[in-house]
């Protein structure tokens, strides 16, 4: 959805509480296939590399290619460090019960802050027009997409 999609929208409460519980999902399926039946490893790791290639993919033909949205403002959210932290949980313990507990609230809890230096740049406040605002708020009244209450709004005037 949009929080995961737009850097304006990566700071909201969604971003770090949807996401880590839909993506791990894969990765885990992945990740139990290959420890069981040819005990490697690095399941969750090379799926989430492979998710991460088809979203780069997606967002570069669709966002910057088709609309010209400039590619910083829909980067996607990066979990590479996640998913190596849920293989390396298994491979240590090997039981599917710890990685399942310690591997799941690990990978939740590091989302925030794995990706925390690429979106902090874009929490920097700034004033613009006389308000106190952060670049990702900026960035969204500039480039309005359809849907966001910010084009909701534009259109109700009209």
């Amino acid at each position: 959805g949009d929080w995961d999609f737009w850097a304006d929208g990566k700071d909201w409460r969604l971003w770090v509480t949807v996401y880590p519980i839909v993506m791990i999902t894969f990765p885990g399926a992945v990740q139990a296939v290959l420890w069981e039946r040819l005990r490697l490893p690095w399941g969750a790791t090379v799926c989430f590399l492979g998710i991460l290639f088809g979203e780069w993919v997606n967002r570069y033909f669709n966002f910057w290619m088709w609309t010209y949205f400039p590619i910083n403002f829909v980067f996607p959210t990066v979990a590479v460090h996640m998913a190596i932290f849920l293989d390396v949980v298994l491979m240590l313990s090997g039981s599917f019960l710890f990685t399942a507990v310690i591997g799941g609230l690990g990978w939740g809890l590091l989302m925030y802050p794995g990706n925390w230096p690429i979106i902090a740049p874009l929490h920097v406040p700034v004033e613009y027009n006389g308000m106190l605002m952060s670049i990702a708020d900026i960035q969204g009244y500039h480039y309005v997409r359809t849907g966001t209450p910010e084009y909701i709004r534009m259109v109700e005037k009209g």
